[in-house]
């Protein structure tokens, strides 16, 4: 059965007390509305639309780099759960199929809830995801027939006997496509707030003698996100989901509290992870590779049986093979590390190549930009380069080529050459002794010149 995935993200979301818009706000490392993207994309969404209103340029913006094929459509006006749906309607022309309407502030929607849905649909004609919150509170609430489901009441709409009714919306509904969008446009807005209300489909398809009925999930599913407060809630919440599932895959987490995911990080089986390591967007590390304390990782890859920091940075375009070793205080960077390589101190490797079983001595530097342009640096396989060496791009070393230490190499070095780009050394006897009396002198005169001056 082909989906499309309408995600609605065009809320001010004033509660958050910022100039950005809600949905931008990052959860484990993304905006908000990509965890819905994500759940879409695992229930196989043939298209993708993104309702956007407030801010909606970057939100848009914000979308295609995470998605290029996500479809823009934007709400000029918020009237509605029901109005937002209408407006993504021209953008699905011809398509055949459901559409699920999910929320870009909702962001723990697991994949096998919306499966249940797709699979509840061959039952009804609109399926409605609902829970029993621990305090049902201000939700609206699910008015059941049996397991029909009746209609959805929004709380300031409810009886005191609707209020008493445990079974709440979600919010998030599944049904064909040209169905939703024709019960979407006939949704009134004859209620407390004067909104368009999504709700409103379920008995008007009643109305049409069609059946809808009721998927129930887990209250933890349905968190929605307001506040400043329930964000730090639910990175909370979503990390702990993260590190349960890296534990339950096979990776080593030394102290999980510690360790902070993103949304789609990738550990393979037998990687250990020591204390205060971050992982943001686009990690993935192999089987039985270790990172090192205190080491952050985005965009990355670390091949099997890598070593990485501790204190270690790997940046975006970051790729490491197989046994590299990356050691403490040393910042990668769009570069690629042969195997075996080892780059272990206080160094900067960025816009680079470096062949396989290299080894990069401490402090060194490959100086990439010149201001305006990035530049290039290849090193060959087998290469020694010497601590505290300044490689100028763009510049090639050859295989088992070596600089010497304290070098500036601004020109290529041959396979199997030693470069060397220092300064010839000079001692001058007895001129540091002098020096330092000389400087000494003129201190305490500089000193006498000031008690003078305060006489």
């Amino acid at each position: 059965m082909t989906t499309a995935l309408i995600v609605l993200a065009a809320g001010r979301g004033s509660r958050m007390k910022s100039d950005r818009p809600k949905v931008l706000h990052e959860l484990g490392g993304v905006p908000l509305f990509a965890h819905a993207l994500a759940a879409g994309r695992a229930l196989g969404a043939e298209r993708t639309l993104l309702v956007v209103g407030h801010g909606g340029d970057m939100v848009g913006r914000a979308a295609r780099d995470l998605d290029p094929e996500v479809i823009v459509v934007e709400q000029a006006e918020q009237r509605g759960t029901a109005h937002a749906v209408r407006q993504a309607r021209k953008a699905l022309t011809g398509f055949e199929g459901d559409a699920v309407v999910l929320y870009g502030d909702t962001p723990f929607v697991r994949p096998q809830t919306l499966q249940a849905m797709r699979e509840a649909r061959a039952r009804h004609d609109v399926v409605v995801l609902g829970f029993e919150p621990a305090d049902p509170g201000r939700y609206g609430r699910l008015v059941m027939a049996g397991e029909r489901l009746e209609r959805i009441v929004e709380y300031r709409d409810a009886t005191e006997a609707e209020r008493a009714i445990t079974l709440c919306n979600s919010g998030i509904v599944m049904a064909d496509a040209e169905l939703l969008f024709s019960l979407a446009a006939a949704v009134g807005n004859d209620n407390a707030s004067g909104e368009y209300y999504l709700t409103d489909i379920v008995e008007l398809a009643g109305r049409r003698g069609l059946s809808a009925g009721v998927v129930r999930c887990e209250e933890a599913e349905t968190l929605g996100i307001n506040t400043r407060a329930e964000l730090a809630a639910a990175e909370a919440a979503f990390q702990a989901r993260a590190r349960a599932q890296a534990l339950e895959n096979g990776v080593t987490l030394l102290a999980p509290e510690t360790v902070f995911f993103a949304l789609d990080t990738v550990l393979g089986r037998d990687v250990v992870v020591e204390p205060n390591v971050v992982f943001g967007p686009g990690v993935t590390v192999e089987t039985g590779a270790r990172i090192r304390a205190f080491s952050h990782l985005e965009g990355c890859h670390v091949g099997a049986g890598a070593i990485v920091g501790p204190y270690a940075r790997l940046r975006p375009g970051a790729e490491l093979s197989n046994d590299v070793r990356i050691g403490n205080f040393v910042e990668i960077k769009n570069a690629q590390i042969g195997d075996g390589a080892k780059v272990n101190h206080l160094s900067y490797i960025g816009d680079a190549e470096i062949g396989a079983g290299t080894n990069i001595g401490a402090g060194t530097v490959t100086c990439n930009y010149d201001g305006v342009m990035k530049h290039r640096t290849v090193i060959g396989r087998r290469a020694f380069i010497g601590s505290d060496t300044m490689l100028v791009a763009p510049v090639t070393v050859g295989d088992e080529a070596m600089t010497a230490s304290g070098s500036v190499i601004t020109q290529d070095v041959p396979d199997g050459s030693l470069a060397l780009g220092r300064a010839r050394q000079v001692n001058k006897p007895g001129f540091a002794r002098r020096l330092f009396e000389r400087l000494k002198a003129a201190r305490a005169r500089r000193g006498r010149e000031q008690q003078d001056r305060e006489q």
